[in-house]
């Protein structure tokens, strides 16, 4: 009986000592009616903590109090998504305690969402939803099954007669095929602009684009060869290039420029986004190009490149724009202040729904 008594003593005792380690029970981001956001992290041991995010022209350090919990109220912010991160001493996290991360393969970063007064283009409204799938597919070009996210518009019925346009939709470098919906917000942003009559109902195909250890240039060949052959073959779409657009930003910004204007006749609106064309690709596909300007003007209905005057890319795709100008291609810009953010990816994406398909 003396020791059936120890065993259970022993273990009530691990049962406390786990629950005096357990961490507490916290809050973060807490974003408050004044738009301002109160961030928490957990630690006893760490030296120094400070928060970072798209919001800050700095980190902002963080205080411990008597418990581990360290925090810090950031001033009100203007409402948006943004990215942000912890730096613990000197390693960069994601926030533990908030479910929301970028889809990045890069950096460890979580989102906050700071509501509108009013609902923003981008926030969940009352209005007809979109279905959003995922969807695998054989790329023959890379020899291998691949992912991609396939929105289809509030109304779509894959039984029906109704065949809509597709919207190719390319992230950024190390972003991934998510990025759009869980930090861009794609397809509320399309629910919206559909809701409001300001849109067409479209298809939107957001596919992986980094195919390493394959050469990059393949996703080119990829999109062309593999990934428009399997949407036509399983959804109700427009085959023609005046219902297909390419659009995409940063490095996938690049990649439409090398998809869209190397397939003219299969693309009649590519828009590109702060892109990054700094790729043998690209120097392979316009340097000393000759095209066919007059036809290309003829085949395309929309060709349109957006870039933030803040923006890393600003000088280089301002270069670019003067390029494609010299060549005489009708080209439409949208200059916005900012820089490299899916703050404004959002609102290029908005400008762009509002012109496809017309």
């Amino acid at each position: 009986m003396k020791r059936i008594l120890h065993i259970l003593s022993l273990l009530l005792l691990t049962g406390f000592t786990a629950m005096a380690q357990r961490p507490p029970a916290i809050s973060s981001p807490e974003v408050h009616p004044d738009h301002s956001i109160t961030f928490r992290y957990f630690s006893r041991k760490a030296q120094k903590v400070s928060v970072s995010g798209e919001f800050l022209t700095a980190p902002m350090a963080m205080t411990k109090d008597t418990s581990g919990i360290w925090s810090v109220t950031v001033p009100p912010v203007k409402p948006d998504i943004y990215p942000y991160s912890f730096w613990v001493d000197t390693v960069q996290i994601a926030d533990p305690n908030n479910t929301y991360i970028f889809a990045n393969e890069r950096f460890k970063r979580s989102i906050v969402d700071i509501p509108g007064d009013q609902p923003l283009i981008h926030s969940l409204q009352k209005v007809a939803h979109g279905k959003i799938s995922y969807r695998y597919y054989k790329s023959a070009t890379l020899g291998t099954t691949r992912p991609l996210l396939v929105y289809t518009p509030p109304g779509y019925d894959p039984a029906g007669k109704t065949k809509y346009p597709v919207l190719y939709l390319i992230h950024g470098g190390s972003d991934t095929e998510e990025t759009w919906t869980k930090v861009g917000h794609a397809n509320f942003i399309a629910d919206n602009l559909i809701a409001q009559g300001k849109a067409k109902p479209m298809i939107i195909v957001m596919p992986y684009g980094n195919v390493r250890p394959s050469p990059m240039p393949d996703f080119t060949k990829d999109i062309v060869n593999d990934i428009i052959p399997f949407v036509e073959a399983n959804y109700l779409v427009q085959a023609d290039s005046k219902s297909r657009a390419v659009a995409g930003f940063s490095v996938g910004g690049g990649q439409t420029l090398n998809i869209g204007l190397t397939n003219t006749d299969k693309f009649a609106y590519v828009c590109s986004y702060a892109p990054f064309t700094a790729t043998d690709e690209f120097k392979k596909n316009f340097t000393d190009w000759s095209p066919n300007v007059e036809q290309m003007n003829k085949q395309l209905k929309l060709f349109s490149i957006s870039i933030a005057t803040e923006d890393f890319l600003y000088e280089s795709v301002k270069q670019n724009i003067a390029m494609f100008k010299d060549k005489k291609l009708n080209l439409e810009t949208l200059v916005v202040p900012g820089g490299h953010t899916w703050m404004n990816c959002k609102l290029y994406l908005t400008n762009t729904l509002q012109q496809l398909f017309k």
